[in-house]
């Protein structure tokens, strides 16, 4: 498969593409890097009819960056590089449903996930993907230099910890809770490959701002995050078997959508290594 058979469709004004033309078993080098490019230029690349194996999904990943295991979801059997996100008919409870971006509770942040569709329900299901690039444009200047030297605190003890109220309500589909842990980000950060500026903040994992009174921290954080949830910030997918998003966890956040109860959602997602964030300057 080469680059000239690719075609790349922008899904939405801010964020998100579809990749068509291509199948991801097989790829030389230039259309690879076709790819990555559009990566970071869209946010989240969107790819149907992919019959991948689960060898050919961690091979695919493994050629855009080392694999970051995931130490909290249960893996596929056989296959560690691969974490399972499953919900059952009877199950309530979906895992990554609300706004969030993964894996920014870790010193150097995972750059992005591909997420391939195993089982869909026969409707709903959809993944909502927000462009955190695109909102920090839209901020006002002057909220823009109030941030700009700010940091945030990042922790996944309140959503993966032995007493958080979500790990319990998950149960088995979680694990490791005692891997719990936390670090600072900088609140605007330079994206390490396009250096666009991005907002870097989430409601799932963001604690506080670092220095700053809860109150005040609190304050700041709602108006953050009531400003970056407008719709024309954003894009709804929906899956089909064998439909993958590959995101960029620096560039967007996403949201799980939980309305297909008493229906089977099987998902695989491998997530790649990211690099330690820098301030934008």
């Amino acid at each position: 498969m080469t680059s000239s058979t690719l075609t790349i469709t922008p899904v939405s004004e801010h964020v998100g593409a579809e990749v068509s033309g291509v199948d991801l078993a097989n790829l030389d080098d230039a259309a690879l890097q076709t790819i990555v490019d559009a990566w970071g230029e869209y946010g989240v690349l969107f790819f149907r009819d992919q019959a991948l194996t689960s060898p050919q999904h961690i091979a695919f990943a493994e050629r855009i960056a080392p694999i970051d295991v995931n130490k909290f979801f249960t893996p596929v059997d056989g296959y560690p590089q691969i974490a399972e996100v499953r919900k059952e008919p009877d199950q309530d409870v979906n895992i990554g449903g609300g706004w969030h971006t993964d894996h920014s509770y870790d010193p150097a942040p995972a750059r992005g996930s591909i997420l391939l569709a195993r089982e869909v329900p026969p409707e709903g299901g959809d993944t909502k993907f927000m462009s955190v690039g695109a909102a920090y444009d839209g901020l006002p200047d002057d909220l823009k230099k109030t941030i700009s030297t700010l940091r945030a605190n990042h922790s996944n003890a309140h959503i993966f910890g032995p007493e958080s109220k979500h790990a319990k309500e998950v149960g088995h589909r979680l694990q490791n809770p005692d891997h719990v842990g936390g670090t600072t980000h900088p609140l605007v950060i330079a994206h390490p490959q396009t250096g666009r500026k991005m907002l870097y903040v989430n409601a799932a994992f963001v604690t506080g701002i670092v220095g700053w009174s809860e109150d005040d921290s609190n304050e700041l954080l709602a108006t953050l995050y009531e400003h970056l949830v407008r719709p024309e910030y954003s894009y709804q997918f929906s899956w089909e078997v064998g439909s993958i998003a590959m995101w960029d966890n620096l560039a967007t956040w996403h949201w799980a959508l939980n309305d297909y109860h008493g229906h089977r959602r099987l998902m695989h997602r491998i997530t790649v290594e990211g690099v330690e964030l820098s301030a934008a300057a």
